[in-house]
């Protein structure tokens, strides 16, 4: 898969991080089917909350942002995030008998609070594309996760999880994300942004948030 040439860099960046992330025994525990479910549903009330700050994050893009494209890329990432990916959350709650309401309720877990409140504080202490390096590992690392799970997945009980985010809708959301970090870096970077100052910050900022989501995934399976 392809998302674009900026995230590969970081990515490569981040380094064994990333593998930690992506390659998670909370992961890998639902492409084999033996995670426990009670942790699963840790993890997704969790998400839930998280994906409520997470559409905050990309609403601040919105006002970050320095030209009309990156500010209805950002404001559909919004509309995706609340009427889409949020969708899967909720129906698999309500089938264990835990209602939206009680979702949103629910009090966050101190992974959730320091991932979440990371991300914020990129986008109001830095500027777009303190954002986006943020933002980035959580949208791009699960558009791979999902893509590989996929491919390599039997039947679980953690189909759907991993359909969502190996659909075509998700896929074509990342290739999204990822072309709009690519023009966002050239426009501010010029064409060689590996030689710009700035670039270890970046590269930095993912990597944090890259360090961020192995901790989420290790809240699910402390359940």
């Amino acid at each position: 898969m392809s998302y674009g040439a900026t995230f590969p860099l970081w990515r490569d960046a981040a380094g064994e991080a990333w593998a930690d992330y992506t390659r998670h025994a909370f992961v890998e525990g639902m492409r084999d089917g033996t995670l426990p479910r009670e942790g699963f549903l840790r993890y997704l009330v969790q998400d839930y909350l998280f994906l409520v700050h997470f559409s905050r994050a990309w609403a601040l893009a919105v006002t970050k942002a320095e030209t009309l494209d990156e500010m209805r890329a950002c404001a559909a990432t919004v509309q995706a995030l609340l009427d889409e990916e949020m969708r899967l959350h909720v129906e698999t709650c309500a089938a264990e008998g835990i209602t939206e309401a009680q979702l949103f309720a629910a009090r966050e877990a101190p992974a959730n609070i320091a991932y979440t409140r990371y991300v914020l504080d990129a986008g109001h202490s830095g500027d777009f594309l303190d954002l986006m390096a943020a933002l980035a590992p959580c949208v791009l690392g699960y558009g791979e996760i999902g893509a590989r799970l996929a491919a390599e997945a039997e039947q679980t009980p953690y189909s759907d999880w991993i359909a969502t985010y190996a659909s075509a809708d998700y896929q074509r959301t990342c290739k999204d994300v990822g072309a709009l970090i690519d023009a966002a870096v050239a426009r501010r970077l010029g064409p060689l942004p590996e030689d710009s100052p700035r670039w270890p910050r970046l590269c930095a900022r993912f990597e944090t948030a890259t360090r961020l989501e192995v901790d989420f995934w290790a809240m699910g399976l402390s359940a």
